[in-house]
């Protein structure tokens, strides 16, 4: 339907919607920390990385369109969010972006498509910059590339209970339950320091991008999304009508037709 949980609060009350069964699930160790990963599905891969504080089943409601239509969904908990473990560095992007190559050794995906959001989305693009080989396309979703992409934030109820169901989620999943804060401010560090993509390597990205942007959207602005698709070759603009930051829960098929028309011109 078009409007599922504009208000998230049916997010903040139970989560995203729960995953299906898994094919199969595990922990790989890389670089100091264990990164918790399931797979669902057979069929092209489609590797999907979550937001900063979040972990995969953020994405409870965007797994059955990719199921049926007929991709592989592979969620990876980024290194100390979810069920994955970190050590004592600060948190970068390309740490993150070699988890996932990690994973996909691990699984033996020579090469995937990947969907991102927030964070996820910056951990996508770093990969399409640093191992395009292994990346077929890159849907990225609410990001910034560089700090002048941030908005003035401005808190509000939405803002509220999604951060209320991370802090939640993190105590049920971590391995370190009462630590939330501390990992909130250490991701909030790299959110304010990172990432700082120059106009000249995005133009060097040769795999197929989609910038997604949400007209209501929190923490980028419009016209940072606007030059990301400029600046990148081939790149696509897409903006999502009525929602926010957290379109993926708030009307997700719209966000998931967005999703699956990429998917499905990137494997033609």
């Amino acid at each position: 339907m078009d409007t599922y949980d504009d208000d998230l609060r049916t997010f903040e009350a139970e989560g995203a919607a729960a995953l299906p069964p898994p094919n199969e699930q595990g922990y790989v160790g890389h670089d100091g920390a264990r990164i918790w990963y399931t797979s669902h599905g057979s069929g092209p891969p489609v590797i999907m990385l979550h937001g900063g504080l979040g972990h995969s089943g953020n994405w409870g409601y965007q797994v059955p369109a990719l199921l049926d239509s007929g991709y592989r969904a592979v969620l990876i908990d980024s290194r100390g969010h979810g069920r994955s473990t970190r050590d004592a560095r600060p948190f970068t992007y390309e740490l993150m972006a070699s988890d996932v190559i990690a994973i996909m050794d691990e699984l033996h995906l020579d090469r995937t498509a990947l969907v991102g959001w927030s964070d996820g989305a910056c951990t996508a693009l770093i990969m399409a910059m640093s191992d395009p080989a292994r990346v077929a396309g890159v849907f990225f979703f609410g990001c910034n590339m560089d700090p002048s992409g941030v908005k003035e934030i401005e808190p509000n109820q939405i803002l509220d209970r999604c951060f209320h169901r991370h802090a939640e989620d993190y105590a049920r999943l971590s391995a370190t339950p009462d630590q939330f804060k501390a990992f909130a401010e250490a991701v909030g560090l790299m959110q304010r320091t990172q990432p700082n993509s120059s106009a000249q390597e995005l133009a060097e990205i040769r795999v197929p991008v989609a910038i997604v942007h949400s007209e209501h959207d929190e923490f980028i602005k419009r016209e940072h999304a606007e030059y990301l698709a400029r600046s990148i070759p081939g790149a696509k603009l897409i903006v999502l009508p009525g929602v926010s930051h957290f379109a993926p829960l708030q009307r997700p098929k719209q966000f998931n037709d967005s999703m699956v028309a990429f998917l499905k011109r990137v494997h033609a």
